[in-house]
């Protein structure tokens, strides 16, 4: 019998002490070097995008990676790129860890959705409000000493 899998990851991380470093204008550059890191990593994206403080990502996982190497690997090459890339002068780095929410297929619509409408929806929520909100939905405990 073949394997099969389908693991839908909503990918959240934020950057260093959250300050707004992602210049709006250079993103699609950030995230189009975000699609090709994730691609050689055998993994599919889905959809990327956020607001000058925050990334969300949904992507699926290959078997074969450990999610906390997925997102080592997507932190630190894409932090070097932000560096040397020259369009981003006050990103200083990622803040520690990130949220990492599963959906089922059925969901994916629906996250897209929500990924998409980032600038929109920052409008409202505030990123921090926004973070506790879908740590709560998920079961997740918040540790707040990592809360930013």
């Amino acid at each position: 019998m073949s394997s099969y899998r389908q693991i839908l990851y909503h990918l959240i991380f934020r950057t260093k002490n959250s300050q707004d470093t992602l210049v709006p204008e250079h993103s699609r550059e950030l995230y189009a070097y975000l699609m090709g890191v994730i691609k050689n990593k055998n993994c599919f994206l889905y959809r990327i995008n956020g607001i000058e403080n925050h990334i969300h990502i949904l992507s699926d996982l290959h078997p074969s990676i450990a999610l906390a190497d997925f997102m080592c690997d997507i932190k630190a090459s894409s932090s070097l790129w932000l560096k040397q890339s020259g369009k981003f002068p006050n990103f200083e780095g990622w803040a520690d860890g990130y949220a990492a929410l599963t959906y089922s297929w059925r969901d994916k619509a629906m996250i897209v959705n929500y990924i998409k409408n980032q600038q929109e929806h920052h409008k409202k929520e505030s990123f921090k409000d926004e973070l506790r909100r879908l740590l709560n939905e998920h079961g997740i405990e918040i540790d707040e000493k990592y809360f930013p």
